[in-house]
């Protein structure tokens, strides 16, 4: 009787330490409404501007059971106020890792994550910022105008006629291969650039042409790295300081690093930028409003309305490793259409690699982040979206 006694509190020891170390138990999660901390986010509750929290829960709890991979973060901005801001356990991004995952972190808001390619679409906004500010006169130059006079000798067989535009919009025309290859090998051509001894704008301009500028779209991270040259060259400003004082001090956002810096001293304008989810808000509300955040002109609503509208020959891509079906590319900013209650609505998003996105949805008043790690597995937020998040947003 004693034995059995002892298997009986044995086993609801167990069952007690599964509860207590499985960290992702549904009946745990309760909603609560995100915290202000004076970093200009107003918050509020789902039920202030009309969303169902029943189908919200129900959708972080789906999260938490590991439906969609490693999601990180999930923030919703509705209305002017943030309603939704949970935080998940998950890897810190590493290169050489397997599946590029470093140490188990619990993350929270405070927290700075690799934005991956998001990194991109805040060049963009730099380099639009520029032109506001008469540094860069026009997107339609050439990149030769810009770049510095020792890159000169790169200037051959037609080069000179690739603009900036074209490489905002991934349409240079040059040979590149980063959805080829898995971003483990040197064969990936976004990898491959690290190891080349003259350095990046070296790597990409040595390439020929397989299209002529501006006709095909073709996702480079290449390209993307010679607006951060070009930038510099322009304003006489690196890519760190740039940022700061125009686009991240106006929105108070403190933590913002490009932590990734080429061994020949070019900051990693394509994807080494690390921000947290809530400062991720802060830019994709800022560009639901025009451009402007707390009445401040950050950049140009031109600038805004050519970041989501696909360019002329940017309209129906398929992005390898997502859910989301055929979408647009922008100044580097991609784009969908859909209908939420009826309504047609616009929506535009920086994507990066695992699972990073700020998707602004204009129409409805919305912006949600995301940060996460599904590096080698298919990110699934899409579904997660429709048929939970968009979802409570019918009646809304």
């Amino acid at each position: 009787m004693i034995s059995k006694t002892i298997k009986i509190l044995r086993f609801a020891v167990i069952l007690l330490l599964v509860g207590c170390f499985s960290g992702n138990v549904d009946s745990e999660y309760q909603y609560s409404q995100p915290r202000e901390n004076g970093d200009g986010l107003r918050s509020g509750t789902l039920s202030e501007v009309g969303l169902d929290s029943e189908l919200i829960v129900r959708g972080v709890q789906r999260i938490n059971r590991d439906k969609y991979g490693e999601i990180h973060s999930l923030l919703i901005y509705k209305k002017g106020k943030l309603v939704l801001e949970e935080y998940f356990s998950g890897h810190d991004y590493q290169w050489d890792a397997p599946n590029h995952y470093g140490s188990m972190v619990k993350w929270n808001g405070d927290m700075p994550h690799s934005a991956h390619s998001v990194s991109k679409s805040i060049t963009s906004l730099c380099v639009g910022i520029a032109v506001d500010k008469g540094f860069i006169k026009d997107v339609h130059q050439s990149i030769f105008d810009y770049l510095p006079e020792n890159y000169k000798y790169l200037c051959t067989k037609n080069k000179e006629y690739i603009t900036i535009e074209n490489l905002l919009t991934c349409t240079s025309g040059l040979q590149w291969a980063e959805w080829n290859a898995p971003l483990s090998s040197r064969e990936n051509d976004q990898i491959g650039i690290w190891f080349h001894e003259k350095g990046p704008v070296d790597f990409v301009l040595q390439r020929p042409f397989v299209e002529e500028p501006g006709k095909q779209f073709n996702y480079s991270g290449g390209g993307i790295e010679l607006l951060g040259v070009i930038l510099e060259q322009a304003s006489g400003m690196g890519l760190d300081e740039f940022s700061k004082k125009y686009l991240f001090e106006p929105l108070g956002i403190k933590n913002a690093e490009w932590n990734i810096i080429y061994p020949t001293g070019e900051f990693s304008a394509a994807s080494g930028l690390k921000m947290t989810p809530r400062d991720m808000v802060k830019i994709g509300a800022m560009m639901m409003n025009g451009g402007t955040w707390k009445g401040n002109r950050i950049v140009s609503e031109d600038w805004v309305e050519k970041s989501k509208q696909p360019y002329a020959y940017n309209k129906n891509i398929k992005v390898p490793g997502e859910d989301l079906g055929r979408m647009g590319y922008a100044y580097t900013w991609w784009t969908k259409d859909l209908k939420i209650r009826g309504m047609n609505v616009n929506w535009y998003s920086a994507n990066g690699w695992g699972g990073q996105k700020i998707i602004v949805l204009p129409e409805i008043e919305t912006v949600i982040v995301f940060t996460g790690a599904n590096y080698t597995s298919k990110v699934k937020q899409y579904d997660l979206l429709d048929d939970y998040i968009l979802a409570a947003m019918k009646d809304s």
